[in-house]
């Protein structure tokens, strides 16, 4: 659960007198990059180049037999991905190997960006956000597990101290996880993000540490890099970090909620001081919950896309006695119950997404929904109101495909580049989750062997 502290940022705009990707790696020492990019599942995707290659870099990018990446939409005849870097987006991370430097990348094609790319299709729904004259900011509350396994191969959790009932914000289990935590502050600091706390999360083994807002490009590229981070920095302490919904079936499990926040050349667009329902938002945020609401189910298909994801939303009950995770569509002030909750006038905080979720999609998924409402001048109703069985999320990913397929503002999100994306991500969801239905479970074993 985030401390809600963190000022507002403005980007710094594009201009033509930035640096370039070669300046910036000679300025800054770098001798290899990793040329980065993300499939639609959120599997970061590499090549290491050298410092002596960067103009080859710049010029002509880094190919990829897509296929071979995983979920990219592509089969093995087809050419190759082209990742061609942004160096707005370049990020030196010597705490990782001396000399490193990471750069976020548009996958392309035979010349063209690839429209089954997730950070070209946030691309491209940010720039019909700009159309309707509105600038997207959004903040990510990345929470995840630092666990291992034990000798018969059973997760556990990192800490083996970290036993109590209610561990959440405990000062003692932060103090032993001090050096994981404090490398992580100081690397996030480092490149200028604003890390404002670190803390226990509500589950054993659980921790959420937070950074400033931005826009909502620049915020996705950042959980992708923080992820990449946690990892190897986890992996150095003999750790593993996991952003797995529900890795433990009785505790809570973890989110990725998303803040955000419409602005334009005036400034702020959500907030209203004479609002009359009392939570401090202005017509255009009210459409823009409305929007979010109306398409809750279908969104929850790309803001929670594995099967392990309704696990957590679907959960009833946890050790520590409360889930943290909305199994309704519902909105209302500062209460965590809510599928969109308002801690104030300034932004409303998404819930329904998970660790799993990809950033670019799942800040397109969103935004979209969320336009769809501004543009149809929607109205969520009166705050806290709901709980009724068509306010409920999709309960498995399957049910959450077929809402995604029957909904035309999220498919169309997905399709925002380029026809083809939405019905290539739902069949692939509906293969991963019978690939899981079809494998017999320990829970089947124990109910149904000697029932008969």
């Amino acid at each position: 659960m985030a401390v809600d502290t963190a000022e507002a940022i403005t980007p710094t705009p594009a201009h033509p007198t930035e640096p370039t990707l070669t300046e910036l790696v000679q300025s800054t020492g770098t001798t290899f990059i990793l040329a980065l990019f993300v499939t639609l599942s959120g599997k970061p995707c590499a090549k290491l180049v050298p410092a002596q290659a960067v103009r080859q870099l710049e010029e002509e990018g880094v190919g990829f037999a897509g296929y071979a990446a995983g979920m990219m939409g592509q089969e093995p005849k087809d050419p190759d991905l082209v990742a061609m870097p942004d160096a707005s987006s370049f990020t030196p991370i010597p705490f990782v190997q001396p000399g490193l430097a990471l750069v976020h990348c548009d996958p392309h094609v035979e010349g063209k960006p690839w429209p089954y790319a997730p950070r070209i299709i946030l691309r491209e729904t940010l720039r019909k956000a700009a159309e309707l004259g509105f600038e997207v900011k959004v903040g990510a509350e990345i929470e995840y597990f630092l666990v291992n396994k034990d000798d018969n191969g059973k997760l556990i959790t990192a800490d083996t101290s970290d036993t109590k009932l209610q561990p959440c914000y405990d000062a003692r289990d932060v103090t032993r996880m001090y050096d994981h935590l404090t490398e992580i502050s100081s690397a996030m600091n480092a490149l200028g993000w604003g890390n404002y706390a670190n803390d226990h999360e509500d589950a054993n083994g659980q921790f959420e540490q937070n950074f400033d807002y931005d826009n909502a490009m620049v915020t996705a590229d950042r959980v992708i890099t923080a992820r990449y981070l946690l990892s190897v920095i986890a992996e150095k302490r003999g750790m593993q970090a996991t952003f797995m919904p529900k890795p433990f079936t009785d505790r809570t499990g973890s989110g990725m909620h998303l803040h955000m926040s419409l602005w334009t050349a005036e400034g702020p667009a959500f907030p209203d001081s004479a609002d009359p329902k009392g939570l401090g938002l202005s017509e255009t945020a009210y459409g823009f919950i409305a929007g979010i609401l109306e398409h809750a189910c279908a969104l929850q298909g790309v803001i929670a896309p594995t099967v392990n994801s309704y696990k957590r939303t679907g959960a009833t009950t946890t050790s520590s006695g409360a889930t943290w995770s909305p199994r309704y569509a519902t909105y209302g002030g500062n209460d965590r119950t809510h599928y969109l909750r308002v801690p104030d006038g300034n932004r409303v905080e998404l819930r329904g997404g998970d660790g799993s979720a990809n950033p670019y999609l799942a800040a397109a998924g969103a935004i979209a929904a969320g336009l769809d409402g501004v543009s149809r001048s929607l109205d969520p109703g009166t705050p806290g109101n709901g709980e009724s069985p068509s306010d409920m999320l999709p309960m498995t990913l399957v049910h959450a495909m077929d809402c995604l397929d029957a909904d035309p503002v999220l498919t169309g999100a997905l399709d925002v580049a380029g026809p083809g994306v939405s019905s290539y991500f739902t069949n692939r969801k509906r293969e991963e989750f019978f690939a899981w239905h079809n494998t017999v479970s320990d829970w089947e074993i124990n109910q149904y062997l000697t029932a008969f």
